[in-house]
Parts: C-alpha cells; sequence; structure tokens
C-alpha cells in the first residue's frame, strides 16, 4: 500500500469515528452515509429516508471544531456535506449533535478524531460564504433603523424575481398558502394560494369601493385580487424596488391602473397616503422586531379609519412563549441556535410569541376580534414551494449561484420542519378600530364572514 492509500484509508477511518461519535453505531442510525471517498454506512432499516453525504475529509474538522449549529448549516452551504432523499427528516442532525456533545467523554473523543483529519482550506471557505447580512446590512445603520430595515429586506426580496418565479406560484404569493387537502401541496397551490388572498378578502369584509392598504404588498398578488374580484382601491408599499417593479408591470397588464398602485415607503410614513377602510398586512410583521411591534401597529392604527379592520397575517415562534431557564438560553446563544437565518436568510428578523404581538395590537388600540392558526398549511406550502425548487434546480442556481441555491434549499426545509414540528406557528389576527361607540363593522357570527366571497 502506497503512502498515499495509507492516508486515505487513516482519513477514511477518522471520519467514520466522528461519525460514530456523533450519531453512535451505523445499525442504530435511521440514515445512511457516504463519504467522499465512495464507502458507505447503511442505515438501520432499508430504505433510509436520507443519505449524509460527506464530501471533503476537512469539511468535518472546519464544521466541529468547534461545533455549533450555524457551522454545520455552513458545511452544508459550502458543500462539505450534502443530502440526498427527505432533507426534512434530516433537520434534527443539528439537535442531536449537540445532544451528544453533552456527553464530556463523547466530545473527547470527537476532538482527538476530528484532529486526526486534514487542516480546513479556510480561503475556500470564505470565498464560498463572503456574502453575509452583516456585510450587507449591519454596516447600514442601527437595527430597525429605516435605512437598514430597506437594506434587510432588499437583502432578502432583491435576489432576483426570476428565482423567485422558479418556485412561487403563477401569482408570486410569498406566504402562507390555504389548502383544502395535505394530498399533492405541490399540485394544488395555485387554487391554494388564490383561497389564502380570497380568506384575506373574507375576513376583512371587503366591499365596492372601499380603499384598502397591503402593508408589504410583495409583487402585488393581494391588490390585484382585491380589486378584481371585490372591487377595491388598492395601495400597496414595499421598500423592494425588484418587487414595486414588477408588480406595477402586472397591474397594468391586467388593466388595473385605475384601482391599483404599489409604492416604495416605509411603515413609518402612511401620512401621506390618507385613510383606509381596510389594511392587510401579511407576512410584514416578521421583519419588524418584537420591540419596535408598538410602534408599528400605532401606524396601522393611525392609518386605518374608526370601524375599520386589520388583518395581520405573520409568522410567531412557539417556543418563545414557553418559559426558558437562563441555562437554556445561554445554551443556545453558544449554539448559536436560528443564526443561519439571521446571517443569510432574514436580517434582524426576530420571531416573537402570538402574545407579543397581540399585546402591541392591543397597546395601540385595537380590538382583536379572531385568530386563526394556519401551522398545518404553511408546512405543506413550504413542501411545495421546495418540490418546484429541487425541480428546477438548474435554472436557480443559473439565476443566482450555487450558494444561493443551498441557502433556500436549507431555509425552506427547515422551516416546514419548524411547522411540521410544532416550533413555529403562522396566524391570522383579525383586529378592529371600534369607532367612538365601540361599533365594529364585522358580522355578529364567524360563519357570516370566514366563508370566502366574491364579488365581480
Amino acid at each position: 500500500m502506497t503512502n498515499a492509500m495509507a492516508r486515505e484509508t487513516e482519513t477514511t477511518a477518522a471520519a467514520r469515528a466522528v461519525m460514530h461519535d456523533l450519531f453512535g453505531e451505523p445499525a442504530a442510525r435511521p440514515f445512511a452515509v457516504r463519504y467522499w471517498s465512495g464507502d458507505e454506512e447503511r442505515a438501520a432499516r432499508e430504505p433510509a429516508p436520507f443519505t449524509l453525504l460527506v464530501n471533503r475529509p476537512d469539511g468535518l474538522r472546519r464544521m466541529l471544531l468547534p461545533p455549533n449549529e450555524l457551522k454545520i448549516v455552513e458545511a452544508f452551504l459550502a458543500g462539505d456535506l450534502d443530502l440526498e432523499g427527505d432533507a426534512e427528516s434530516a433537520m434534527t442532525l443539528g439537535d442531536a449533535i449537540n445532544a451528544r456533545l453533552l456527553e464530556p467523554r463523547t466530545t473527547l473523543s470527537l476532538v482527538r478524531n476530528l484532529l486526526r483529519l486534514p487542516s480546513p482550506k479556510r480561503a475556500e471557505r470564505q470565498a464560498m460564504l463572503a456574502r453575509r447580512a452583516e456585510q450587507t446590512v449591519e454596516r447600514v445603520g442601527g437595527q430597525h433603523e429605516p435605512t437598514r430595515d430597506q437594506a434587510a429586506v432588499r437583502f432578502h426580496y432583491d435576489v432576483g424575481n426570476d428565482f423567485y418565479a422558479l418556485w412561487l406560484d403563477e401569482r408570486m404569493v410569498y406566504s402562507c398558502a390555504y389548502f383544502e387537502s395535505a394530498d399533492d401541496p405541490d399540485g394544488h397551490l395555485e387554487d391554494a394560494q388564490e383561497a389564502k388572498l380570497e380568506l384575506v378578502c373574507s375576513k376583512l369584509g371587503l366591499r365596492p369601493g372601499d380603499r384598502l392598504l397591503d402593508v408589504g404588498c410583495g409583487w402585488g398578488a393581494l391588490v390585484m385580487h382585491a380589486a378584481k374580484h371585490h372591487g377595491v382601491r388598492a395601495v400597496g408599499i414595499t421598500l423592494s424596488e425588484a418587487q414595486a417593479q414588477l408588480a406595477r408591470e402586472r397591474i397594468a397588464d391586467a388593466g388595473l391602473q385605475d384601482s391599483c398602485t404599489v409604492e416604495i415607503r416605509d411603515y413609518r410614513s402612511l401620512a401621506g397616503l390618507g385613510t383606509f377602510d381596510r389594511i392587510a398586512s401579511v407576512g410584514m410583521v416578521e421583519h419588524v422586531g418584537v420591540p419596535h411591534l408598538p410602534g408599528y401597529f400605532t401606524a396601522l392604527y393611525g392609518a386605518l379609519r374608526p370601524g375599520g379592520m386589520l388583518l395581520n397575517h405573520g409568522i410567531v415562534s412557539v417556543e418563545d412563549a414557553r418559559p426558558a431557564s437562563p441555562l437554556s438560553r445561554l445554551g443556545d446563544r453558544l449554539w448559536k441556535r436560528d443564526a443561519f437565518i439571521h446571517q443569510y436568510v432574514f436580517p434582524d428578523g426576530k420571531l416573537g410569541p402570538l402574545s407579543a404581538v397581540i399585546d402591541a395590537a392591543e397597546r395601540s388600540g385595537f380590538e382583536t376580534r379572531d385568530v386563526e392558526s394556519l401551522r398545518p398549511h404553511y408546512a405543506l406550502t413550504l413542501r411545495a414551494w421546495l418540490a418546484r425548487l429541487m425541480r428546477h434546480q438548474e435554472e436557480a442556481i443559473a439565476a443566482t449561484d450555487e450558494r444561493t441555491f443551498r441557502i433556500w434549499r436549507l431555509y425552506m426545509t427547515g422551516s416546514a420542519h419548524g411547522f411540521a414540528s410544532g416550533r413555529l406557528n403562522v396566524v391570522q389576527t383579525l383586529l378592529a378600530r371600534p369607532c367612538a361607540g365601540g361599533e365594529v363593522e364585522l358580522p355578529l357570527r364567524r360563519s357570516q364572514w370566514v366563508t370566502p366571497r366574491r364579488t365581480h
């Protein structure tokens, strides 16, 4: 055996030992492992739901010295690791590693085996991970100042309209859909997104002639739907130039210029738009930041006439609503839990519990009239988006790059797992601004306004 062959054999043995430290005996694992050398370790039961691919021998060492969730994610982004099969079922691997590392004997063994692996090539890795949020957003200003909010929104949404069009529905609705069943969400995404738009309009009780404000309007799907099918005059606002440009083009193509407009505008600058009968905020509250929720709802309250309604649709953290010990919080900080989302997907976004949303809204003067969880619908939505993204993998990489594709694949896979497992929730909260005498324009029975209706 040559020296090179001996080194390769030793490296593969060290990598196998690392996998043993992290996940136990191969025969007890629910997944398979394939190494860069072609060697494989089968799962406890076949067929395995997924196979973990270890593509480079130095990747494990780079990923786990020292270990945290962000470094594990970045190993995937850099191509050190990959997944074949059901990627959603692999989303528990990070927590499994964290749990194993709480055992001192396991940690010592892991360090010894990692040091047997080749040293990582840092320059190559840093080039792969060059675009982080702190390099393009945090230097702009203080957190949630208007200029930085605009930079954060553009970081996420200005990836390119062509990229989003590959995996969204034809209306390009980038929020939770509303399904009739869990069967084939990919095949039913178009209908489910139209049903969600109609659900929002139904809950708001839109009438011909109403003025509707859509805060965080995306590519204009809701304002167009409301104007076309409910006869309203709709204004959408966004901070993304790319979204606004395409929304205006779509409005013009549909002949809705007289009833729809889209503006680049911050929610803190609503005064020039006048007063609205109804307001929709779909997928916007996540960008605001929990400390700024009172200011957000105060701004919307001021833009809504007495008797009007606000439909707030947003993601909330179920975990943040539950008590956590100081030790648990410290552990999450050291493990860098959720750092991937903040650094690569949603800069400055911080999910809070539903209680924080309702508290901020009611402190601003709103009255809560209805709350509905759409959690299972968002897991289905994300699975549909992911199936479409994977189907258009080559086009997605061509429209962006390999790293961006991996970011979005991982983000949507992890989010689907978060909603399916109950860590995350998405909630529609119907809020009213009562008149001086307490009147609110809402029927007595919920069944009278939750049934989608349409005015042609």
